[in-house]
């Protein structure tokens, strides 16, 4: 299946951001073949949606999400613990083609399933203790174009747009989360659904 993935990368953005390394690679899986993986994963993936606690309050996430890894270390987030499954071989191949790009060996991977413009990824940093210091973060786009956006910890008025389309990989590296807050927002368009898979290093 590795043959799915684009042999070279003539564009490989760097997002001018200070404090910060976000490297988008748009080409990282051709059109053709990211829907073949978005259709795979869409059905094969036992997707769940928890509850999570913002602010004091409850509330029922808004996407599912699935959390596979090489290893039986839990992940936890807004006070939300994940255990997870065993990578898939669809997940290993996907996982492998990223770290060739990202020069690491990651250990854990969250997908979350966006169904519709309702669902969304709250401003927020990966910065949980697990992930320990400068954490790289690896995300492969899949379906449904969905805006993404940055701002700043310590001046939120500074914020950077892009657009993840599908078959797109984002890298978001060094200092970035601890400067740097990411969002998807909702939006009233209609749209149909879009996976991503976030590959980051569970310590």
């Amino acid at each position: 299946m590795a043959d799915l993935f684009s042999k070279s990368f003539p564009e490989e953005i760097h997002l001018d951001m200070d404090d910060a390394s976000v490297i988008l690679y748009p080409n990282f899986i051709t059109l053709k073949d990211s829907e073949i993986y978005f259709q795979k994963l869409l059905k094969e993936t036992p997707w769940q949606q928890d509850d999570i606690k913002v602010f004091g309050k409850t509330y029922a996430q808004p996407r599912l999400t699935a959390l596979y890894a090489d290893n039986d270390k839990p992940y936890s987030y807004s006070n939300l613990t994940m255990y997870p499954l065993k990578f898939t071989s669809i997940l290993k191949t996907i996982k492998e083609n990223v770290e060739e790009i990202a020069k690491v060996k990651f250990t854990t991977c969250l997908l979350n399933l966006y169904r519709d413009g309702n669902d969304s990824n709250g401003w927020h940093a990966d910065d949980e203790r697990e992930l320990g210091r400068n954490p790289i973060i690896a995300s492969v786009s899949l379906g449904t174009d969905r805006i993404f956006k940055f701002r700043k910890k310590d001046d939120k008025k500074e914020t950077v747009k892009i657009v993840l389309k599908a078959g797109s990989l984002l890298i978001m590296k060094d200092e970035t989360q601890h400067h740097w807050q990411h969002q998807i927002p909702k939006t009233k368009r209609q749209i149909g659904a879009r996976i991503n898979l976030t590959f980051r290093i569970v310590h």
